[in-house]
């Protein structure tokens, strides 16, 4: 392996060490905070146990809630592998508050991709939220950041529902801190203290010591194959707040009359917590592997969002490239160095939910989990690599190696 990179990781990983050493403070904080929830909800080995057919019983299930419920401080909690992604998550807690007539309005300019197939901004899918009646806005940002003075020229009578999405997601803008979306929680309560806010808290669980909900958000939801899920559940999808919300939520999802009462865990319970309590390390793992990230690009002098200079609100890294070719070979450069599926090379795919072709390197064992060493990114300018996940900091620093030696074969590093 090629020593000025060797010597270049190893530079950059002594400068980091105050960041690692923060890490280890707040994992340690996360880890206390979950291992209480389990211990104050007599997590059992019992709970494991599955029921079939309607699930009528299935106290493991019931066990996931509360813990999930008492974890992030609310009312109650709606923790299902049923719920097929975060995506899923979030259009299924948002649409409980929309009627025909309503309007949705986003605090935090244009949200992700699949959320604007969701809401019928892009492409033609039918149930999008513009086809049964509902309205839309968003408040642009300003400098990467919500625009909380020109919020209140934005609210109307018809609004029903404020969303924060706190992550990037494929946007140019680093994510949200928790001091800055208590920021805009406080502006808006100052406003309309009975207007509901949602925040889609996927990629930050964890990231902080607080969570949104701690902010007094009234829901908020996640994928399981994401943070919380610590790299070991296979699916699914959580929903966090006050129990009035969590109610007409679990209805949609099932039927009025039945909300939380069915529904099987399919043997997930083990994983499903499992995984939670080893998120906290698993986290802090992964954002340790994105900050090597950028300190060495940042030096190669490539973009990074966010910078090495900024706060940390999720697992997101992205690089900044301005050419397809060299996003294509750091996602490929990703995916070789991948424990599943190594020896598969990632093309551009017209991927569920998308206006654009998407590349993805995710050689994971959970097929999607972005907790997992992952990469992706449109292919459109300018061409940014979202690089995410590691469930193990040493994974993150091997596959950082790789990705380099190839940008130094192309002639693309000096």
């Amino acid at each position: 392996m090629n020593k000025e990179i060797d010597k270049l990781i190893d530079r950059m990983e002594e400068e980091a060490k105050d960041f690692f050493q923060l890490r280890e403070k707040i994992t340690l904080l996360n880890q206390e905070k979950i291992l209480k929830a389990m211990q104050k909800n007599k997590l059992a080995a019992s709970d494991f146990h599955w029921t079939t057919g309607y699930g009528y019983g299935d106290g493991g299930r019931d066990k996931v809630e509360a813990i999930y419920k008492d974890v992030f401080h609310t009312e109650d909690a709606l923790v299902r592998p049923n719920i097929v992604s975060g995506t899923h998550a979030i259009f299924l807690a948002v649409s409980s508050f929309l009627r025909q007539g309503s309007e949705l309005l986003s605090l935090c300019g244009p949200l992700y991709d699949t959320m604007q197939k969701a809401i019928g901004l892009t492409g033609e899918e039918s149930g999008n939220l513009l086809s049964r009646g509902v309205s839309y806005q968003e408040v642009p940002l300003k400098d990467g950041q919500m625009n909380l003075d020109l919020f209140k020229d934005f609210i109307s009578e018809k609004t029903s529902l404020v969303v924060i999405q706190r992550s990037t997601g494929y946007s140019q803008r680093r994510a949200f801190t928790i001091q800055e979306i208590k920021e805009a929680v406080d502006r808006i309560r100052s406003i309309n203290s009975k207007l509901p806010i949602f925040v889609d808290n996927c990629y930050g669980e964890f990231t902080e010591i607080l969570e949104p909900t701690d902010l007094g958000v009234d829901i908020m939801a996640g994928s399981l194959i994401k943070n919380p899920g610590g790299g070991l559940a296979y699916c699914g999808g959580y929903i966090v707040g006050k129990a009035k919300y969590i109610d007409h939520i679990a209805n949609l999802l099932t039927a009025p009359g039945i909300g939380k009462e069915c529904g099987l865990s399919f043997g997930m319970t083990r994983q499903i917590l499992q995984g939670l309590f080893m998120a906290p390390h698993v986290v802090s793992e992964a954002l340790k592997g994105a900050l090597l990230f950028a300190k060495c690009f940042e030096s190669l002098s490539y973009p990074c969002i966010p910078q090495v200079k900024d706060p940390r609100s999720d697992i997101i890294q992205s690089i900044v490239f301005k050419d397809p070719e060299k996003l294509k070979a750091f996602c490929e450069e990703i995916q070789k160095s991948s424990p599943v599926d190594a020896h598969f090379i990632p093309t551009p795919w017209d991927m569920p939910g998308y206006e654009d072709p998407v590349i993805m390197a995710a050689g994971g064992f959970i097929e999607g989990s972005s907790i997992e060493l992952s990469a992706d990114g449109p292919m459109r300018q300018p061409y940014i690599a979202y690089f995410q996940g590691g469930l193990t900091y040493a994974h993150c620093r091997i596959s950082l190696r790789n990705v380099l030696k190839r940008f130094k074969d192309e002639n693309w590093i000096s």
